[in-house]
């Protein structure tokens, strides 16, 4: 363990734990005056844990009115991912948001150091296995019909698997469209966590590689990828499993897991929450970014090509990088308004 090296960490940095809503931090204001941005969450959690960061950060922003949380869907067919995605839902006090996963094909993994058993032996839930869940790209296909045209934000932080999907459906019940023509009507922008830039091997572009091609190769809409690299960089967790809050789900998860790794003794990489500050507050103060063209390989890694009218963009580092990780760290450490 490396608990006298975080209770160093600890006795510099410690601040309150957030009773209020989200504070403001460094030199980034909340964004004001804009309308809620309407979200679809597509994760993998399970096989990494900054996912749940991710999810914390979302529900913090919908608590303050800058996001509104259209459903939360799983790329992974492992079984407790439905329920530990329902646990986070619920403690956040929305329990009733769709869930839904891929149900024929599509990456199986689970959480080598087994906070998902954790999860759903302690906290409260409907869903008992992910098997259970409707169909991705059904709820994709039903929640983007509903939507006013270009005003729907994807936020992928996992494998491809629903999203290649969703293009290739055909229109049936729920929609009218096809999947392609769907997204071109009513998604405003995905942002991807996927890929190493300019170019090298990535977990999610590679778990699913046919998949991401298919959707790199074809997706209509403006992409924003946040990369290996950047995330790499940004360490978050020492704060919020050093604050004394009582039955957190996202407490206990980097409580439990921080420990296990010695790469994690600075915090957790923060590779999917870089995707949700991505997708509300945009790129300007935080990143640069590059605007070209990715490629996906045969080997399931990735290249990329410069292009000034290329449809995908992916972000640079630009904020310093302690300055980044109490931004998303604070987010984090956002208390659910039913428990303040």
């Amino acid at each position: 363990m490396y608990l006298p090296f975080i209770a160093a960490v600890i006795k510099k940095s410690f601040f309150p734990v957030m009773l209020g809503l989200i504070v403001l931090v460094g030199c980034q204001a909340e964004p004001a005056g804009q309308e809620a941005v309407k979200i679809i969450f597509d994760t993998d959690l399970g096989p990494d844990y900054d996912d749940v960061g991710a999810l914390a950060f979302l529900h913090a922003m919908a608590d303050s009115g800058k996001v509104e949380i259209l459903a939360t869907v799983s790329c992974n067919r492992h079984e407790l991912v439905g329920p530990c995605i329902e646990v986070l839902n619920t403690y956040f006090g929305r329990p009733g948001l769709p869930l839904g996963a891929p149900q024929s094909t599509g990456v199986n993994l689970g959480a080598w150091q087994h906070w998902p058993d954790t999860l759903v032996a302690k906290y409260p839930h409907r869903v008992r296995s992910t098997a259970e869940l409707p169909d991705a790209v059904a709820i994709y296909r039903k929640i983007l019909y509903a939507q006013p045209d270009t005003s729907v934000t994807i936020v992928t932080v996992g494998f491809l698997t629903n999203l290649a999907g969703l293009l290739k459906s055909q229109p049936d019940s729920l929609c009218p469209f096809t999947g392609a023509d769907l997204v071109s009507r009513k998604v405003k922008r995905m942002v991807s966590m996927a890929g190493r830039f300019p170019g090298g091997r990535e977990f999610n572009i590679h778990m699913d590689s046919a998949a991401s091609l298919y959707v790199f190769n074809h997706w209509p809409t403006p992409v924003i990828f946040t990369g290996f690299e950047v995330g790499w960089e940004i360490r978050t967790g020492l704060r919020l499993i050093a604050s004394d809050v009582p039955n957190s789900p996202v407490r206990d998860v980097f409580h439990i897991c921080i420990p296990m790794a010695k790469e994690d003794r600075f915090g957790r990489m923060s590779w999917d929450e870089t995707a949700v500050l991505i997708a509300i507050y945009g790129t300007k103060g935080f990143f640069s970014t590059v605007r070209g063209t990715l490629t996906v390989n045969a080997d399931g890694s990735n290249g990329w090509t410069n292009d000034p009218a290329g449809k995908h963009t992916y972000v640079v580092q630009k904020m310093p990088v302690d300055q980044m990780s109490r931004f998303i760290e604070d987010r984090m450490m956002h208390l659910p308004v039913n428990k303040k």
